[in-house]
């Protein structure tokens, strides 16, 4: 029982208990406990030598008892059961009637089971409505009356017990649910905080793994595009310092188209990065490039009968243009460009060859772009690495996927100026790929080549 009432709180306290002087978590509880507890002593003082001169009791010892008595509503937070049975025992003799309505208040608000309460509150009530019966039968006996029936004073009596009980109980139970309430949606607030909180960091986890993903994207994409580019402006540039003194017409022809290809790669560098700066920003048209000469097929047939670079350069200039724009627009290149891009090298001088195996069919957009991607970036390293490697590219059609194969042989030696590599090239078509759930590998050959293989799931649309 000595722990009954430990958690009682403060009825007036707008938060949970903190630790405090004894069982008080604040001044104005012990306040307030004293003062009630005072009053209740001076009450109990008074009826107890009222009651001790009634029965022939030195009425100081009532008086003192009194104030004992009294005294015991200061526990009432810490053992409020203990008080309501105080009050149950001194009921006969007519004092505590303060002590018994907060005890009980007390009580009832309380973590004390509600069985218990209401066992209190019964014993309580009975005891008050006995201690009431004698009292109007003492009166009618005094008084030589005999008009009150038993069956009349013992409704009336009842009905005063209940008066007295059932008040302090039933607001006991009020404060108690309502205090309940208040917690149970204080826990649930701090619940909510806590997921509030959770579900911001989440968000911004979410936020730097997009920003993350994207900076990765666009610059897989601007890898794909401007390398492949430049990887050939290279090439076209030692071909031109080869025939600058033999041909200086032809070379003249190749400083232009070498020129214009700088100028779309730098056009498509500069849209990527619009990108970058704004995402409302519209991208700026495509510039033309000057002489019309990679819009016009009979030019690059023209050049290609005067001899070696020039024609790549056309041809690059075009398909890289095309495949800029296409990634520019959301969708990328298709798999239908592929073989514009194996001109491309074979026009540069490269000794590639395209096999198509399967019914062609449409695909998804991304999925078409990444294995033009994964085709263009292998292309530009032979360019970087195996000069005048014979190179084969293998492209499949199958039921639930696409499978391409590129693989060059050893180089011969032929490459004139070695180009820098980053080392990204690999790892940027290994993310393509694993992103749509396919294979890739890459790795060298027995014969001293190198090959590149990858497989992504494309069903029919």
């Amino acid at each position: 029982m000595s722990t009954t009432g430990a958690h009682v709180h403060d009825e007036g306290a707008g938060g949970p208990p903190r630790p405090g002087w004894w069982w008080w978590t604040r001044r104005r509880g012990f306040l307030l406990d004293a003062t009630l507890a005072a009053v209740s002593a001076v009450e109990c003082a008074f009826e107890g030598g009222v009651f001790a001169e009634k029965t022939g009791i030195m009425p100081g010892a009532g008086a003192l008892l009194g104030i004992v008595v009294g005294s015991v509503l200061l526990l009432r937070r810490r053992w409020p059961v203990a008080v309501v049975l105080v009050g149950v025992a001194v009921s006969p003799a007519q004092m505590a009637f303060l002590l018994s309505l907060v005890g009980l208040y007390t009580l009832a608000a309380s973590e004390v089971p509600r069985r218990i309460t209401a066992a209190l509150a019964g014993m309580n009530g009975v005891g008050t409505m006995l201690v009431a019966f004698l009292n109007f039968e003492d009166s009618l006996r005094d008084s030589g009356s005999s008009s009150m029936s038993v069956p009349l004073t013992l409704i009336v009596s009842a009905l005063m017990a209940l008066g007295l009980t059932a008040p302090p109980v039933l607001l006991g139970l009020y404060v108690r649910a309502r205090r309940r309430l208040v917690e149970s949606l204080r826990e649930r607030a701090d619940g909510l905080e806590r997921e509030l909180e959770l579900l911001a960091e989440k968000a911004l986890e979410r936020a730097e793994r997009a920003r993350s993903d994207e900076r990765t994207r666009i610059a897989r994409e601007m890898h794909d595009v401007v390398a492949h580019r430049v990887s050939l402006m290279v090439v076209h540039a030692a071909a031109l310092k080869a025939v600058a003194l033999k041909d200086p017409q032809q070379a003249s022809a190749s400083a232009e188209l070498l020129g214009d290809m700088g100028r779309q790669a730098l056009t498509e560098l500069r849209q990527m990065l619009g990108v970058l700066r704004t995402a409302s920003e519209v991208v700026a048209p495509r510039a033309p490039l000057p002489l019309g000469t990679a819009d016009r097929p009979e030019a690059a047939a023209a050049a290609d009968r005067g001899g070696g670079a020039d024609p790549a350069g056309a041809a690059d200039t075009a398909g890289g243009a095309e495949a800029a724009g296409g990634a520019e627009a959301g969708e990328g290149p298709c798999l239908a460009e592929l073989a514009a891009l194996v001109e491309e090298s074979q026009a540069a001088g490269m000794g590639v060859e395209l096999t198509v195996e399967g019914e062609s069919r449409p695909c998804e957009p991304r999925v078409e772009a990444t294995v033009y991607r994964v085709v263009q970036e292998a292309l530009t390293n032979v360019h970087k690495h195996a000069g005048g490697a014979k190179t084969h590219v293998r492209l499949a059609y199958r039921e639930t996927e696409i499978a391409v194969l590129v693989t060059n042989g050893p180089s011969d030696g032929t490459a004139a100026t070695p180009l820098p590599s980053g080392g990204h090239g690999l790892l940027g078509m290994r993310e393509r790929v694993t992103s749509h759930g396919g294979g890739f590998a890459a790795g060298p050959t027995a014969e001293g080549g190198f090959r590149v293989s990858a497989m992504v799931p494309a069903p029919a649309m």
